[in-house]
């Protein structure tokens, strides 16, 4: 089966575009060609695929005429004739494509009579604004059923009438011109909760189909260096002739030789944004009294957390990693006691989730949008209401202190993750989508 990829980006930027060269390796294992369509950038990977590259869409640049790319580029409706003249592909499976790509790839496509498998990574479908929040970073579904005249009136788009103008004019334009209803084939979504929003907003539900991200478990065979038994603490009891553990943990001189024993940090890793609800995580942690925690990521709330580390006096107890390679960023999850994911919007299927539960990590995360689905409550991590800062406090505090839950969860998170997330599992789901359009 010759299989076009299609991705705004074509570099690893988020989740999408694991996805994207992720499918590209599992498609190419099993024989499939492969081919990529995306923009052209200067952090591009090469690929021993054939490329098509449009020319790259500046989002931010104040040129009105070309604003208007975004909703329907026939720059980029002739790049995609090209891909499909030369490559021939069977079908084509579309990731993020909305503004950059613009609706004309799908139209094309269409027009030519090539099947469209769509997988829906956010809720841009629903909302112009992608995120479901709005300016006081509060969930809102005002959009739904194309009531986008909504993010007009709050300037959803990063506070601007004409972005939001344009984010809004797309919306009616998808939705008049059914490109998700008509125009595409088949909807994947990543989580239950997404496919139940889309069907809200009026997608056929027999045209999604739910299937979780996939993860290559060969990447992680990795030994697990966190100490998740009783032998340190027993040697830091036996060093300072302390019996009672909730005394040596809220000992301040005991806390830095308890922590480099056990390696004993909760990790957050991932976008230093609002939404991703880092400012309510370390609000959190500031009023725990144990453990550490380290920071992986780079994004717009950095001054802020720096600020309120300094306030605080925590420079001793939170660590800014920045943003890491992949190996190192293993390394981070591999020593962590615990992974925390404290969104406060609607995430659809976090890769970080599913790589701290291959590697044997529990998960301490907001119960909001398909994150539940991943995060079982006492099975392989904790969950709680997004907004609730003492509870994630004290989950938090019961998992620095108790070893033996955090080897029971991650024990039981290794396990459930290999089975539900392997890439085998995977090609046998998404090969049936594409053999049944092709029909």
């Amino acid at each position: 089966m010759r299989i076009l990829l299609v991705n705004k980006f074509h570099y690893l930027k988020g989740g999408s575009e694991t996805y994207y060269f992720e499918l590209a390796k599992l498609l190419k294992e099993h024989g499939h060609e492969v081919a990529f369509f995306a923009m052209q950038n200067d952090k591009n990977i090469k690929t021993d695929c054939k490329e098509y590259f449009v020319p790259n869409i500046d989002l931010n640049s104040n040129n009105k005429l070309k604003a208007l790319d975004i909703i329907y580029s026939k720059t980029n409706k002739e790049k995609m004739i090209e891909a499909i003249n030369d490559f021939k592909p069977d079908l084509i499976h579309v990731n993020n494509f909305q503004r950059q790509l613009s609706s004309s790839i799908i139209t094309v496509a269409k027009q030519k009579n090539i099947p469209i498998v769509f997988t829906a990574h956010d809720v841009q479908a629903i909302c112009p604004n992608i995120t479901m929040l709005d300016n006081d970073t509060n969930i809102c579904e005002k959009c739904l059923n194309g009531k986008y005249v909504n993010c007009i009136r709050k300037k959803c788009i990063k506070n601007s009438k004409l972005k939001s103008v344009l984010g809004a004019l797309e919306g009616y334009y998808y939705r008049i011109n059914k490109i998700y209803t008509k125009k595409i084939s088949s909807i994947i979504t990543p989580s239950n909760f997404l496919k139940e929003k889309l069907v809200q907003d009026g997608i056929p539900e027999q045209k999604i189909t739910v299937i979780h991200n996939f993860i290559d478990t060969n990447k992680y065979n990795v030994e697990n260096k966190s100490i998740t038994n009783l032998e340190q603490k027993d040697k830091i009891e036996q060093n300072k002739s302390i019996s009672d553990e909730e005394n040596i943990l809220n000992k301040e001189e005991t806390l830095e030789q308890y922590g480099k024993l056990n390696k004993g940090y909760a990790l957050y890793f991932g976008r230093l944004a609002k939404e991703k609800g880092i400012l309510n995580l370390i609000d959190a942690f500031s009023k725990t009294k144990i453990g550490t925690l380290h920071i992986a990521g780079e994004g717009p709330e950095k001054e802020k957390i720096l600020k309120f580390i300094k306030e605080q006096k925590l420079e001793d107890r939170v660590k800014l990693m920045g943003l890491l390679k992949q190996e190192e960023m293993k390394e981070q999850i591999k020593n962590c006691k615990f992974v925390v994911v404290p969104s406060i919007w609607y995430e659809n299927c976090p890769y970080s989730i599913i790589e701290a539960l291959i590697m044997s990590k529990p998960v301490v995360a907001s119960k909001i949008g398909g994150i539940p689905e991943l995060v079982k409550n006492n099975e392989n991590g904790f969950t709680y209401e997004y907004d609730d800062i003492d509870t994630l406090k004290k989950i938090m505090e019961k998992l620095f202190k108790d070893e033996e839950i955090v080897k029971k969860l991650g024990e039981n998170a290794s396990k459930q993750a290999r089975m539900e997330y392997s890439k085998q599992a995977y090609y046998d789901k998404i090969i049936e989508i594409y053999e049944n359009i092709l029909k």
